[in-house]
């Protein structure tokens, strides 16, 4: 079997072979832009990983892997507007480097391209591959909808936060994975019970991330420490913490959370200890386990040799020890 790194490999030189038309430039520039500006590959590799589990040829699941890089990528494209983001992985973003109008052009031809990239797979699966790779898409939209929804809501239940990551971050590391083993031949329980593990373990790296954003070394982590308490955003450890809170803790959350106007590093510090005080990390990493575990009963009943899901296992564990 190949290596996931093999496997990055193969999909970033798949990338670099993209050609798209030159004319008109604004609308075909920004998509090999976005392709070009690095990212892990993990989505995409994550098919060819599921479709070489089961014993699949690798390469004809490089066009359904890169619709998976091309969908991924229109989401942050368009992601990057509704947030004002100036920048992506280091770089300028889209809107910022072009425009909005061309952003948004742009994002709605990778969504075509991406299901022109679909549309090769084998026949015998079309029809099931356009169907998961369909209904990934507009969970996507449907979480990054709610997310905003959030934006506006002064309570959020935990139940909802956690349907809104799997929508918008978990559905697709699932589908990219049930695509990749139905290409590989996969038998639909199994290639149900494989979504099902992608789609769990996506939640719990999704809590993984709020933890690290609020506990991990900024060196390591790759993002400012803080961040999501800087924003307001509801993440695990807000909407926890307001759960939990006596009265006077939750009039010190609401404060900070309302006030315009203060110096960053008081207001994680003063969150911080808030979350501390009601030990909203232990929940949270609770949580994270939960989710992880049941990934792994999932990944269990999949009918495979052991050592071929512990390709797997391998990259959840890789996945989930990440630098605090």
């Amino acid at each position: 079997m190949n290596t996931l790194k093999n496997l990055q490999e193969l999909i970033e030189d798949a990338v670099h072979e993209l050609q798209y038309p030159v004319y008109p430039p604004e609308l075909y520039e920004p998509i090999t832009y976005i392709l070009s500006v690095g990212g892990k590959r993990m989505r995409p590799a994550l098919v060819l990983m599921a479709c070489d589990m089961f014993g699949g040829n690798v390469k004809a699941a490089i066009p359904p892997a890169l619709a998976i890089e091309v969908f991924h990528n229109f989401t942050l494209v368009h992601d990057d507007i509704m947030d004002n983001a100036p920048l992506r992985r280091g770089k300028v973003t889209v809107h910022e480097k072009w425009n909005p109008n061309v952003a948004i052009l742009s994002g709605d031809v990778m969504l075509v391209e991406a299901y022109k990239l679909m549309m090769q797979v084998d026949t015998s699966v079309l029809r099931q591959v356009l169907e998961i790779f369909s209904n990934t898409a507009v969970g996507v939209c449907e979480g990054q909808q709610i997310d905003m929804n959030f934006e506006q809501q002064a309570d959020v239940e935990i139940d909802a936060y956690i349907n809104m990551i799997r929508l918008k971050t978990a559905v697709l590391l699932g589908g990219a994975l049930k695509i990749g083993a139905l290409i590989g031949g996969a038998s639909l329980t199994n290639a149900d019970l494989l979504c099902t593990f992608g789609e769990q373990l996506g939640i719990a790296f999704q809590l993984q991330d709020d933890i690290l954003d609020v506990y991990g070394d900024p060196d390591k982590f790759g993002k400012q420490v803080g961040g999501d308490i800087i924003s307001n955003k509801k993440t695990y450890l807000l909407i926890k913490a307001l759960e939990l809170a006596g009265i006077n803790e939750k009039k010190i959350l609401n404060n900070w959370i309302n006030s315009a106007n203060f110096e960053p590093t008081d207001k994680v510090n003063a969150v911080k200890a808030i979350y501390n005080s009601l030990n909203i990390r232990q929940y949270a990493e609770q949580a994270m386990q939960e989710f992880a575990d049941k990934a792994f009963v999932a990944l269990d009943q999949i009918n495979l040799p052991e050592d071929r899901k512990q390709y797997l296992r391998n990259f959840a564990d890789g996945l989930m020890v990440r630098e605090k």
